[in-house]
């Protein structure tokens, strides 16, 4: 009975110490999450409308002010073209931005672009507005010919391509002189035709002109207040002359009077 009762104790001893060591290792479980947590919402595009004639300026400036180099030239170019159109501080038209006086190349509107030049630009253009940049341009809505040299502070380089030193404007604490562009993936760039109203980025289509149906056109009526009363009875008899008498069965002759003397 002894041996038993050892046993028995020795055997709760060693559930007891077994329970005692589980509870001590039991790592809590992290609560489930919620099936109804919101899910992360991302920020809406902002969009921007653009014409063939919008896509031609971007091409001009992209050639003219790269010196007609090549594609790594042009994006740097177009980059700046569209953070100044996104910055708010330039016009709200690639052509606006483009055609702004004593920003960009002279003639940049007027001058003929090479042929052989056109399928890169296009292939560039296309690019830009689908949404990409040149990776190195950033914030940069300014640059120079590459070796000049000026003596501001506030010049920030970024990169250098197509022959043109890119920077930035920064105060002395780093931050941007010049409102920042929005980022490309908060960009949509919407083509329009001509015939489109476009302005501030919002497309509005004017409306067709309604004219009245033959029920809708309004019929003028009388108004017995302000208008003259008419009547369809005469209020006064006009006389008729009656028939000249007769005799012996002659009408008689009237009797003409003369002027006296000669």
């Amino acid at each position: 009975m002894r041996a038993q009762r050892a046993l028995g104790t020795c055997l709760s001893g060693l559930i007891f110490v077994g329970l005692a060591a589980t509870g001590c290792t039991t790592v809590a479980k992290a609560p489930l999450a919620s099936r109804n947590s919101s899910k992360s919402v991302r920020p809406t595009k902002v969009t921007y409308n653009y014409t063939a004639k919008d896509r031609d300026c971007l091409k001009r400036a992209m050639y003219f002010e790269s010196e007609h180099s090549d594609h790594d030239g042009y994006m740097a170019v177009g980059s700046v073209v569209m953070n100044r159109l996104t910055s708010g501080a330039y016009a709200s038209s690639i052509c606006g931005v483009v055609a702004q006086k004593r920003q960009f190349a002279p003639g940049v509107m007027t001058r003929t672009v090479s042929d052989l030049a056109e399928p890169d630009l296009e292939q560039a253009a296309s690019e830009v507005l689908s949404g990409e940049r040149h990776p190195d341009v950033k914030d940069a809505m300014f640059f120079h010919t590459e070796g000049l040299k000026f003596p501001y502070n506030n010049i920030h380089y970024v990169t250098v391509a197509g022959g043109n030193a890119f920077y930035e404007k920064r105060g002395l604490d780093g931050a941007l002189e010049t409102p920042a562009p929005l980022p490309a993936f908060e960009v949509a760039m919407n083509y329009v035709t001509t015939n489109t109203v476009t302005t501030n980025a919002v497309t509005t289509t004017p409306s067709p002109i309604l004219l009245p149906t033959g029920d809708q056109i309004p019929v003028p009526t009388l108004d017995p207040t302000t208008t003259a009363s008419i009547s369809a009875v005469p209020t006064s008899t006009v006389a008729v002359p009656a028939p000249k008498p007769l005799v012996d069965g002659a009408a008689v002759q009237p009797v003409g009077f003369g002027r006296a003397g000669g």
